[in-house]
Formats: structure tokens, sequence, C-alpha cells
């Protein structure tokens, strides 16, 4: 018995397996053969030839590669993979790709004790987002509501919601120590009693991610926006209140916030997982003052010095609902940044910036810059440009599984700042670089009513979508004819 580990024997270069190429039958084997075989039509015997030859020159060609690959020295697999020439591509294995297109399966779990209703009817385990539908696995205790701030007319709401959050449903309210200590609350002596029982933390300092099992916003998207920052992994449901000024993100009216409140609190509310970005900010601790010199690759592939390890490297990472913005910052000369997908040179560009959203993104800054608007569920990443100096630039939308890089292209006369969801704002010089991608964290925000019927009201109402005057239709042929009589 032959070992399994050892080394194979070597053979020529052209030569097959013994095992693998069969030797052609001769016409007295066929005629030995059995019945069955006798009434198939043999192939002729200049097509016998020509399969012989196919089929060695395929078992010739795999051994050429094994053995090639047998006699690379052990520091050039390394090399030849790092180098992605097309010659070597062709030598290496395929290697499968590391994500889905698709996006990462968004968790389904939020918080420690809500989780999505699980649906029997789903096809092949892929849910249809219509059936989204909230449950409790224990019922909830801690609620978190996040207020708009510096707003008087909220304070009123704020008391009713805390108020009956505590007497009615005995619940823990955890609320900003900025917030609790407001002084309009701090001079109601009706509402000292309810004050007392409210748990604070601040922001940055209090880690509340293990603890929170539903969030409240009361007033604009805003609000929503800010408690999504608040929890970099796995986001509790959220129920937002409109009390603001644009209110998209916002379904609920509050004046019906009792009957509301105590439907989620039942489960089997709709739900629409927003998904959210993960963005990487990779900075250079050199900093070199010098721009370095152009060292792209013929084949668009990143240089070598951009696919080493992030040893020695400072990184930022965030959770961004809305949208990555890179733009010129307080700089007179045009941004000059390059766009990377998966690895591959996409595009350089030059103008006022770029924006880099999600789906629920797409209905902010990026629709003012001339993007289509996506529906929350669609599994997608959109790039916008803001004011490109190109007369074909349009927006694209790509699968929300790609990892995207901006880094500050070597030719540039000035650095980028970048901002997420409008916060964090940040300069980026030469040889830093961002890493965006879909989070596997969705911000489960509950609808009103169905996750298309709220997404086309806060269309109409909000941003006015396809409102114009109606044109009146055609006068009857019978209506016209009686006119001219």
């Amino acid at each position: 018995m032959e070992k399994a580990t050892g080394s194979p024997s070597p053979r020529p270069l052209g030569a097959p397996h013994r095992s693998a190429v069969r030797p052609a039958a001769s016409p007295d084997q066929h005629s030995d053969s059995p019945p069955e075989h006798k009434e198939r039509p043999s192939k002729s015997p200049r097509r016998r030839r020509e399969g012989k030859r196919s089929q060695r020159r395929g078992v010739g060609h795999e051994q050429l590669l094994l053995e090639m690959e047998r006699r690379r020295l052990p520091g050039q697999q390394e090399h030849a993979e790092a180098s992605g020439s097309p010659c070597d591509a062709a030598e290496s294995s395929p290697r499968r790709r590391a994500h889905f297109l698709h996006g990462p399966y968004p968790a389904t779990h939020f918080g420690p004790k809500a989780c999505i209703l699980p649906n029997p009817t789903s096809v092949m385990h892929i849910q249809d987002p219509a059936s989204q539908r909230l449950t409790w696995n224990k019922p909830p205790v801690n609620v978190l509501v996040i207020r708009k701030v510096r707003d008087e007319s909220l304070v009123e709401p704020f008391k009713q919601l805390c108020s009956f959050l505590v007497e009615e449903k005995q619940m823990m309210v955890y609320v900003e120590r900025r917030v609790a200590d407001d002084a309009s609350l701090s001079k109601d002596e009706a509402f000292g009693s309810i004050r007392n029982q409210l748990c604070t933390f601040r922001e940055g300092y209090d880690d509340i991610s293990d603890c929170i099992d539903l969030i409240i916003c009361l007033g604009g998207d805003g609000t929503l926006l800010y408690a999504s920052s608040l929890f970099q992994g796995s986001v509790p449901p959220v129920m937002a209140f409109h009390l603001g000024s644009l209110g998209f993100l916002t379904p609920f009216k509050f004046e019906s916030y009792k009957s509301e409140v105590a439907k989620v609190f039942e489960g089997n509310a709709a739900i629409t997982l927003r998904s959210r970005l993960k963005v990487k900010v990779v900075k250079d601790m050199l900093q070199s003052a010098e721009p370095p010199p152009p060292q792209q690759e013929h084949n668009g592939l990143l240089p070598h010095g951009h696919t080493n390890s992030e040893a020695g490297k400072v990184t930022l990472q965030l959770q961004v609902l809305n949208e990555v913005v890179v733009d010129r910052g307080p700089s007179s000369y045009l941004s000059n940044v390059d766009l990377y997908l998966d690895g591959r040179l996409i595009t350089s560009v030059q103008g006022d910036g770029l924006i880099v959203s999600t789906p629920t993104g797409s209905t902010a800054y990026a629709a003012a810059a001339g993007a289509s608007m996506i529906h929350p569920n669609v599994p997608a990443i959109m790039v916008t440009p803001i004011c490109p100096h190109s007369l074909s630039f349009r927006p694209i939308v790509v699968p929300a599984g790609v990892e995207l890089m901006i880094t500050l292209s070597p030719d540039a006369r000035n650095a980028a700042w970048v901002s997420f969801d409008g916060r964090r704002r940040q300069e980026i010089r030469h040889g830093d670089c961002i890493k965006i991608t879909t989070s596997c964290y969705p911000v489960p925000s509950i609808c009103c009513h169905d996750l298309v019927y709220d997404w086309f009201e806060s269309l109409a109402q909000c941003l006015h979508w396809n409102v114009r005057k109606r044109q009146a239709r055609l006068a009857d042929i019978s209506d016209s004819s009686d006119t001219e009589s």
C-alpha cells in the first residue's frame, strides 16, 4: 500500500495518468462486446482518433500545471498571488469570493429581547420583506427615549411619554443626562417623581447597548440617526414619532402614542430593516507632506503598498445609516479622489466630492445631488458624485456586498474631508483610505402601516414626489359636435 503523504514519482510533462486515458478497443474486442453494445452505432475511426487527442491534450495540460506548481519555490506562491497578473492567475487555483454580492445576511436579533418573527412560508429561506414582523423572546423592560434637544415644544410630549411608560407600563426608562437635567423638567414638581426614576447615561462614557429593549424617538429624522450612532453593533427596534420638521423616517403621530406603543409591546409589528454601512478609516501614521508617486498598475489593481497589513496604522470603524460624504472642505481646489471596488480602480472623481449612501440615505443628501431614490429593502449601495467636473458622470448603484475604497489621488492638489451622517468630520490626506461595505447590523425601524405604504407616504408628504396639477380630460366627441352645431 502506498502512503498518502508520499510525493508522486516524476513523470514527463506531457505523459498522462495510466488510469486517465484508456487504450482504444480493437475491432475484435468490439465484436466480443455484449449484445446491447452491438446495437449502438459505433464511432468512425476518425472521430475516435480526434477524441483520444483532445482527451490527451486536457490531461497533459493538467499535468503541466501540477508540475509547474510542484516546482515553484515556496516564496513564489505568495508573490504570484500578490502580483495579480493574468498568467499567474491562470496558473494558480481560482480563489473564492470572500463575500456575497447581495451583502451580508442581516442580523435577526435586535437588542437582548427582540427578533424577527420566523415565516414558515418563505421560499428557499429568503423571507419576503413585507412579511417581516417583530416579536419578543421576553417581555421588554428597558426603553430608551431620545428627545430632540433645544426644542421646548417637545418637553410636554416627553413628559407624557415617560409618565405613561413608568406608571402604566412599569418600564425602566433611559434618557440622556443632558435631557434629564433640562431646566424645564427640574422646575416641574409634578414631574419630579417620574424624573427621579429615570436612568441617565452620557454618550461616549456609558455603554447601554446590551440593556436596551426598545428605542422611542421624539423629533425628526436626526433623532433616529443619533439613536443609530449609539449602537455600533446590534440595534434594538426603533419607534419614531414625527415631532420634527421633515419626518421622512418618523411615520408615527404622537396623538395616538399610547395605543401605538401598546401594540409594539404586544409584538407582531411590521418592521423595515434599514441597512447600514460599515466604514473603516485607515490613517497613515507617516502623514508625508509630499504626495506619493503614481503607482497605479496596468490592470487597475491597488499598488502593493495598499495591500499590506494595516499594522502601524490608526483605524476608526463606524456604522453609518445615511451616507458617507467626501468633499473638498474649505479648499478652493477641486477634490480628486480615487474610487476602488473590490480592490480594482473604478474611476477618479474630480469635483466637489462623492456621496456613498445606503438606500435609506438615497432620499437625503444623495437625492439633492441627483441620485435615484431606492427603497430601504433593496440590497444596494448608492455612489453619487457632488458637482462632478464631467458631463457623463452619472450616479451608480452597486451590489450591497462589494467593498468600496476611497483614497486621495496621487496628483490631488489638496486634502479631502469626510463626514459620517453629518458627524465626526475629519481630514483625509495622502496615504489614508476609507473602506466601505454593508454592515450586518441594520436598524429595525417599526412601521406605522407597512414598509411599502410608509415609504411612498413619506415620498408624497415630505418630498412632494410627483406632485403636479392634474391635466383635464378631453371633451367627448358628442359634446364637441353639439357645440359646433
